[in-house]
């Protein structure tokens, strides 16, 4: 929340506070869609029982009965809403001087209070390697993070990797039969993943391989030396890989974790279980929590053969991740056809005791499409984020060169990777992370409309005309800025930490999309229409270089919170 609506609150509350509270009114309070309809807006319906009066009328009577603050310059009753116009003025002094002091730290703030968080993402399975849904549940694990650490929280960044299991004994069975013993002969993730693939496509026609394969799990966890040594051999193959694709496309972890160091440590949870009643053996030997009673199917916590499962390896690593890193919180990033998975697995520790179960979070999002259609690693045709990251790359090269044909090769490249990772980036996060998304590379490199080239693209003009303004000074009288399009930045500029608070609060980092979209296209329209360097006034003109410096510096924040390279030329 904002110091402006804490006053608009303290000052609604001296009229209404026998019905709403200031920190009911905060809640209340909407940002209107049309900047003419104001800065705030409180709506009346729920006051509307209260006074037996219609929302319009209590709309009519607030603006006549509320004493302003003095940073509102007017109330307005607009049907059933009572709107605040803040004063211009008082905000550009605000907003602009903070952004000028505060710089990289302006929209930071404490209010995690050092609260532990393990934001756990990616979570790869070494039988193949990162495909496009990686990049998506990279950009929102990232994102998360940083928003989490620019507001107070300490934030483990984690990658559980999935290294073993029926999926990792597929590809290694393939490589026993027809690997014929050779190294990798491309980037070793992908070496490991043709066999993935290749074992799917036998498999359709010898059925007795998959009973093969569930063999050969059985002899890891019975620990063969013949399958520990291959699995060890493939696995690094796979590590290999991923760790070159995280470290082109910026993805940092803390802490890495591997399955096959908990897939056995959840017998003690079981037999916990068993004792409290919350599991049973079913017939066929499986293990079973009952959930029926709590809305939610009953689940197999581990195989009648004795194996693991996911949630096997999930009951252990959970309960070892709060207790070894002292969590206040747990999320996931997953996508959302794990939804019923994780309240499956939250209900359980809820119903085991564990006082921590209401603190995980399964942060969800939705599947990403290509024109092409689904990914379906199964079949071999996944999309694998090396590719996608090289096309895009390829489009951004064109698109550079076709703006700045004179670029040496080496400068056109290194723009091309920080423009084309924007692209991706910001494409994946742009939208409601729960909602499916139809990932258009052509659209995503677009230097115009919706897009993370588009911001850069703002920052790098902001940057152009300060480096040309030369020394001109910033001591400016901010009062000078009274344009709508002067007035329309500030405004935004002043919402930059609050939409920071909000983004991290909720997880959802397209809420900082939103907000560079908005201020990129504000710049750019006061860019097109007002002069800057040339301005009617030495101290307009700084006045307004002060406004340029704020913008620049505000894109840079929130570009930095998508993880994305702010760059000063495109």
């Amino acid at each position: 929340m904002t110091s402006i609506e804490k006053e608009i609150a303290n000052s609604l509350e001296k009229v209404i506070g026998q019905h709403l509270k200031s920190e009911q009114i905060i809640q209340l309070l909407e940002v209107p869609p049309q900047s003419e309809l104001g800065d705030f807006a409180f709506p009346c319906f729920q006051l509307a029982p209260m006074l037996k009066k219609g929302p319009k009328e209590i709309a009519e009577f607030l603006s006549k009965e509320i004493s302003l603050p003095k940073i509102i310059e007017r109330a307005q009753a607009t049907g059933p809403y009572l709107n605040f116009f803040v004063k211009k003025d008082w905000i550009a002094g605000q907003a602009l001087s903070r952004v000028l002091k505060e710089k990289d730290s302006f929209g930071a703030s404490k209010m995690g209070k050092k609260s532990k968080v393990m934001v756990e993402y990616s979570a790869p399975n070494t039988n193949k390697p990162l495909h496009v849904g990686h990049l998506r549940n990279d950009s929102i694990g990232m994102s998360i993070s940083l928003l989490l650490e620019a507001t107070g929280h300490k934030v483990t960044k984690t990658n559980l990797v999935n290294d073993r299991g029926i999926h990792i004994s597929k590809s290694m069975l393939a490589y026993q039969k027809w690997g014929k013993n050779k190294k990798p002969n491309k980037k070793s993730d992908h070496f490991v993943g043709d066999f993935y693939v290749l074992f799917n496509k036998h498999a359709k026609e010898d059925q007795s391989l998959n009973a093969e394969a569930q063999f050969m799990l059985k002899k890891w966890e019975n620990k063969d030396k013949d399958t520990l040594a291959l699995w060890k051999k493939m696995n690094k193959w796979a590590f290999d890989g991923f760790k070159e694709t995280y470290k082109n496309f910026g993805s940092k972890f803390d802490v890495w974790l591997k399955e096959s160091d908990f897939f056995d440590k959840a017998r003690p949870l079981i037999q916990q279980g068993l004792e409290s009643g919350l599991f049973f053996e079913d017939d066929n030997g499986a293990i079973v929590a009952k959930l029926e009673h709590h809305n939610l199917p009953n689940k197999v916590v581990q195989r009648s053969d004795g194996t693991s499962i996911y949630i096997t390896n999930d009951l252990a690593l959970t309960k070892h991740k709060f207790e070894k890193f002292k969590l206040d919180k747990a999320i996931w990033v997953v996508g959302s056809e794990q939804n019923l998975y994780f309240q499956q697995l939250f209900q359980i520790f809820e119903q085991l005791g564990f006082k921590w179960a209401k603190q995980c979070k399964h942060r969800t999002y939705g599947m990403v499409y290509l024109p092409e259609g689904k990914m379906k690693s199964r079949e071999g045709t996944v999309v694998d984020a090396d590719d996608l990251m090289d096309e895009v790359k390829v489009l951004a090269e064109k698109e550079i060169k076709k703006r700045y044909s004179k670029l040496s090769k080496a400068e056109r490249e290194k723009r091309a990777k920080a423009i084309s990772l924007a692209a991706i980036k910001f494409f994946m996060l742009r939208i409601d992370e729960i909602k499916d998304l139809y990932f258009d590379p052509k659209e995503s490199i677009s230097f115009e409309g919706e897009t993370g080239p588009y911001v850069q693209y703002t920052y790098a003009r902001a940057k152009s005309i300060l480096r040309k303004a030369g020394k001109l000074g910033r001591k400016s009288d901010l009062s000078l800025l009274q344009s709508d399009s002067e007035k329309q930045i500030v405004t935004i500029l002043y919402n930059f930490p609050e939409t920071v608070e909000k983004a991290a609060s909720s997880l959802k980092p397209h809420k900082i999309c939103h907000f560079l979209i908005e201020l990129a296209s504000a710049f750019n329209s006061f860019y097109h229409s007002t002069p800057v360097i040339k301005a009617e006034t030495p101290e307009l003109t700084r006045a307004r270089l002060a406004l340029v410096e704020a913008t620049a510096q505000v894109l840079k924040n929130g570009l930095k919170l998508l993880n994305i390279q702010p760059i000063e030329k495109m």
